[in-house]
């Protein structure tokens, strides 16, 4: 896939996966710009849990970004009629996989606090490691708290 078809397609499953209350989504312009930094690291799976060959055929994203032997996943999305089907869990192992062959050590994410998403994170072997207060608003100006998650990939 080219990085334009590769954003394309992560633009379709972020449109879907991210309800506009929370303000968690980027716009294509941050996406876009993400892959400025040779750092950034996209990886898109179908709906089979396998890594996506074609735009059309992702369901799900992880953008990353690593820094020496730490990567954090900055988005991760599944669209929403393929939730519940361990495909999140999928992708990030997926994402874990490649983090290593990319020489991470670690693996870090950020959510809000009252993100149903936690539940597959821990699944997938993270646990809590901090909190920001009131770092994210929603669109009604409601402060939420962030929190950090961190997953060892040397064991």
């Amino acid at each position: 896939m080219t990085q334009d078809e590769t954003i394309d397609a992560i633009m379709q499953v972020m449109e879907r996966a991210f309800d506009p209350y929370w303000r968690e989504a980027w716009n294509r312009r941050q996406v876009t710009d993400s892959f400025a930094l040779p750092s950034t690291h996209a990886l898109l799976i179908d709906a089979q849990g396998n890594i996506a060959r074609h735009p059309a055929d992702t369901i799900g994203f992880v953008l990353s970004r690593i820094v020496l032997d730490e990567e954090e996943l900055l988005l991760v999305a599944i669209a929403p009629e393929y939730r519940g089907k361990q495909l999140g869990k999928r992708l990030i192992e997926h994402s874990a996989s490649a983090a290593r062959d990319r020489g991470a050590t670690r693996l870090f994410l950020e959510m809000r606090a009252n993100n149903p998403a936690d539940r597959v994170y821990r699944a997938a072997g993270f646990e809590r490691i901090g909190m920001r207060k009131d770092y994210y608003r929603t669109a009604d100006g409601e402060k939420l708290d962030a929190i950090t998650f961190g997953r060892n990939l040397t064991n």
